[in-house]
């Protein structure tokens, strides 16, 4: 059973678009303000221009 995946299902489907949307909300946000968007990258918090 190795190397096999289950396609995700259609609620997990739906919570990723959901996601996605506030993401690119969060940016439309962000660089309407002139503020930064915080994310994780590599373990550390970095803030990022939109």
């Amino acid at each position: 059973m190795e190397g096999k995946h289950k396609a995700p299902s259609e609620q997990a489907l739906v919570v990723l678009r959901a996601l996605k949307r506030a993401a690119k909300e969060a940016r439309r946000q962000a660089k309407i303000h002139g503020t930064k968007v915080w994310v994780i990258k590599d373990g550390k918090i970095v803030g990022l221009e939109p």
